[in-house]
C-alpha cells in the first residue's frame, strides 16, 4: 500500500489478464454483464477507499471548487434521510419515488441544508457529479477509473466470484458490506448499524487491500455505460449501445436490496447521466496513465 498525492492509502493492482463479468447469470439484461470476458490491464494503483469528506474539502480548501449540486441549488436525498423544511423539498422523483429533490443538498449537507458533515470526515464524499470527480482527479493529477480498472481491482484476487470476497452475502453470519436489510423503501431494520453511509473501512478490505467496493456508495467510473440491446430487437443477434449521456457507476451503495436493486455483486453495473448528484454516489481515483 501507498500513499497518493492526496495523501490518500492507495493499493498496487498488478499487470495480468483478469476475468471480468457475471459468472451466475444473476445480473439484469439490459445491464450487460455477461459474458464473462478477459481484458489484459497494465499495473496501475487506485484509492484504498472510496474519496472521503475530508479529502473533499482539502480539494474545495485549495481550490474554491463549486460543485454541480451547489450550482444547482439541489440535489437527491432518500427520504428517511431528509432533513430539511418542508419547503426545501421540491418533490418526488417518479420513477423511483424514495428520493426527494432538496433544495440546499449538496456535500456538505448530505441530508440537507439541516445537516453537516461534521464528524463524518471518513464517510465517503456524496451528491458529486461526474464532473466534480473529475475535477477531484485532475487537481490530485490522477484520473476516474476506467470500468475494467473498477472490477478488476474489486475482485481483490478472486476468479468468477459473486462478491468481493467470495460467494456467500454474509459468511459466518457477518455483514460484509453497507447495503439495504428490511423492507425497502419504508423499513431498514440496520443490522448492519446504518441507513446511510458508513465510515470508510468499516468493512473488511478485499485481497488487494481495497475497501467499499460493495455498497455504501456508487463509484463513478470514466467509461460511458454501454448496454447491449436484446436479440429480438435485431434479429437473430444483439447489439452494443453506447449510453452517450450516461457515465458508469459500480459498486452499489447503502440502498441496494436483493428485491430491486442486486447491484452490490461484483459484476454489477449501472449508469447514470454525467450532472446526477445524489446523497449515495461518490468515487475513487486510479494513478493517471
Amino acid at each position: 500500500m501507498t500513499t497518493s498525492p492526496t495523501d490518500a492509502a492507495t493499493c498496487l493492482i498488478p499487470a495480468d489478464r483478469y476475468l471480468l463479468g457475471d459468472a451466475f447469470d444473476e445480473g439484469y439484461p439490459f445491464d450487460a454483464e455477461s459474458p464473462q470476458r478477459e481484458v489484459e490491464l497494465e499495473g496501475f494503483d487506485i484509492d484504498a477507499t472510496p474519496v472521503t469528506n475530508a479529502a473533499f474539502r482539502r480539494f474545495v480548501d485549495a481550490t474554491a471548487y463549486v460543485t454541480e449540486a451547489e450550482t444547482f441549488g439541489d440535489s437527491a436525498v432518500f427520504h428517511l434521510a431528509v432533513a430539511a423544511r418542508p419547503e426545501h423539498v421540491r418533490g418526488r422523483f417518479g420513477s423511483a419515488p424514495w428520493w426527494l429533490s432538496v433544495a440546499g443538498a449538496d456535500w456538505r449537507h448530505p441530508n440537507g441544508p439541516l445537516s453537516s458533515v461534521d464528524g463524518l470526515d471518513d464517510h465517503p464524499v456524496v451528491h458529486v457529479s461526474w464532473a466534480d470527480a473529475q475535477a477531484y482527479a485532475a487537481w490530485a493529477g490522477r484520473a476516474l477509473p476506467t470500468e475494467a480498472q473498477w472490477e478488476a481491482a474489486a475482485r481483490g484476487g478472486l476468479r468468477g466470484a459473486r462478491y468481493a470476497w467470495g460467494d456467500d452475502l454474509t459468511p459466518g453470519g457477518r455483514w460484509m458490506c453497507n447495503i439495504w436489510q428490511g423492507r425497502f423503501p419504508t423499513h431498514n431494520t440496520r443490522e448492519d448499524g446504518w441507513l446511510t453511509t458508513s465510515p470508510v473501512g468499516t468493512y473488511p478490505a478485499n485481497g488487494f487491500g481495497l475497501v467499499d467496493v460493495a455498497g455504501n456508495v456508487w463509484e463513478w467510473c470514466a467509461d460511458r455505460f454501454e448496454t447491449v440491446a436484446p436479440a429480438s430487437s435485431f434479429g437473430a443477434r444483439s447489439l452494443p449501445i453506447v449510453q452517450e449521456e450516461r457515465r458508469v457507476t459500480r459498486g452499489g451503495s447503502y440502498l441496494c436490496h436483493e428485491s430491486y436493486c442486486n447491484r452490490y455483486r461484483v459484476a454489477a453495473r449501472t449508469g447514470n447521466t454525467p450532472d446526477s448528484t445524489m446523497g449515495n454516489c461518490g468515487f475513487r481515483t486510479v494513478s493517471a496513465t
